[in-house]
């Protein structure tokens, strides 16, 4: 499994020590050192279910700056997957990539159910 995160986010180290704790394997990687492209993330968010927004940081400084709060519902989906992106500070984190499944966020009992 591919665990994407921001090696300072507080969750990114609470979810990072939850794995660890739990024995689980997985490949670190630093979202703003190789962010996610946008066929990565149009991908995953297929594979979520979720709707492309969720992969968005709404609490980050970076989303807030651009205005995006108000820009993203104009958007189209190409272009939401490109600002996604330009930068690894608008992606939500931590991401756990899995075969069957994409978890956005840290959510305990998610990421419970999904390693079983």
């Amino acid at each position: 499994m591919l665990f994407v995160e921001y090696p300072k986010c507080s969750t990114c180290k609470k979810a990072k020590a939850w794995l660890d704790a739990h024995g689980a394997a997985y490949t670190d990687r630093h979202i703003v050192e190789h962010n996610p492209t946008a066929a990565e993330l149009a991908e995953w968010s297929e594979r979520s279910g979720l709707p492309l927004k969720r992969f968005f940081n709404t609490s980050g400084l970076k989303y807030k700056e651009l205005g995006l709060a108000a820009r993203l519902p104009a958007l189209s989906r190409e272009q939401q997957l490109a600002l996604l992106a330009s930068d690894g500070m608008l992606v939500k984190r931590p991401l756990l990539v899995l075969d069957n499944a994409v978890l956005v966020g840290f959510r305990e009992a998610e990421w419970e159910r999904a390693l079983g």
